[in-house]
């Protein structure tokens, strides 16, 4: 570990001017101390942000959920309202890391989290992700647990949280404070496609801190649930997982959200699925013919293959576990 200095901010104003002068935020610390420890990230300030007003949960006037970025991915997970409106939400969080990891961890920094590939994690790999131009040694490496959405020809790295998933399939906005007032940018614009920089990875501006995720009100009743497929059953990330949310009204698909992460660099939105159930009613070959499309698109590398299968079986079960006939 490099050497670094720290300072605590006591309020959002204090914070941002930290962060204006180069400084990194650091509240549960579950991720970025890994990353320092073993010389990945090497910020020569860290700011703790864990004063700051942002652990609440609030319920909006139009039936929504504001989440604060520093409450802790357990406290989330357990508050009535989300285990309510969108136990989707709740099952994710609970499916991530350890009940340890839960505690210390916030909504925040989980969507800051950078990726679990072993390459990146490897400062003596090349990882464009880690070291622009260096080139991607997964790629012609052992790539089983890496995406097959959203790829490029410099990173094939996966995003790991599952917390993000669930919010991309319900359309929720990140809430950013910067030097230049605050702004709401909807997550699947907030998360980055690798492209050609895939050391960029957040659409964040210098300096900015993320205060809250607003997760918009849908028709009810919606139906929702999150599915993880992974080599173990407890800590470890997914290698397909499947997040579901469903309303129906006189026997019909209105809405239908669905998105996957595991197999995209990104949390992926599967919009050819969602566009098959709305309309239609409910049955088994449904939730079949739709999971057939979640895969549409894929580029598999030569150990994952099988993701592309195991996307479709995963989307097809949730899709009967929310939507019935399971």
């Amino acid at each position: 570990m490099y050497p670094f200095t720290f300072t605590t901010a006591r309020d959002t104003r204090a914070a941002l001017e930290a962060g204006r002068n180069g400084g990194r935020y650091i509240a549960g610390g579950t991720t970025l101390v890994d990353l320092m420890r073993e010389t990945v990230e090497r910020p020569g300030t860290l700011v703790d942000i864990s004063p700051l007003p942002l652990r609440f949960v609030t319920v909006t006037a139009r039936g929504g959920v504001r989440i604060g970025a520093l409450v802790t991915m357990t406290d989330a997970a357990a508050h009535p309202a989300i285990r309510r409106l969108y136990p989707v939400v709740s099952a994710a969080l609970e499916l991530s890391a350890s009940a340890q990891l839960r505690n210390m961890a916030t909504i925040g920094g989980n969507i800051m989290q950078r990726t679990r590939c072993t390459y990146f994690r490897d400062v003596t790999a090349a990882c464009n992700k880690r070291d622009p131009g260096s080139g991607c040694a997964a790629i012609g490496g052992f790539n089983r647990t890496h995406a097959i959405l959203g790829t490029s020809d410099a990173c094939v790295a996966t995003h790991p949280s599952d917390l993000a998933v669930a919010l991309t399939a319900l359309d929720a906005k990140v809430r950013l404070a910067g030097s230049s007032g605050t702004r709401s940018v909807a997550i699947a614009d907030f998360l980055l496609l690798p492209g050609a920089t895939p050391d960029r990875e957040q659409a964040l501006r210098p300096g900015e801190l993320i205060t809250a995720v607003d997760i918009p009100a849908h028709p009810r009743p919606l139906r929702s649930g999150y599915l993880k497929v992974r080599d173990r059953q407890s800590y470890e990330f997914a290698l397909a997982a499947a997040a579901v949310a469903l309303h129906s009204s006189g026997g019909v698909i209105r809405t239908a959200k669905v998105a996957a992460g595991g197999v995209g660099t990104v949390p992926w939105r599967l919009s050819a699925v969602e566009r098959h159930l709305i309309g239609r009613r409910p049955s088994t070959r449904l939730w079949s013919s739709a999971a057939e499309l979640a895969a549409e698109g894929a580029k598999p590398l030569t150990h994952n293959r099988f993701k592309i299968e195991l996307l479709q079986r995963t989307v097809e079960r949730e899709l009967r576990i929310v939507g019935g006939t399971a």
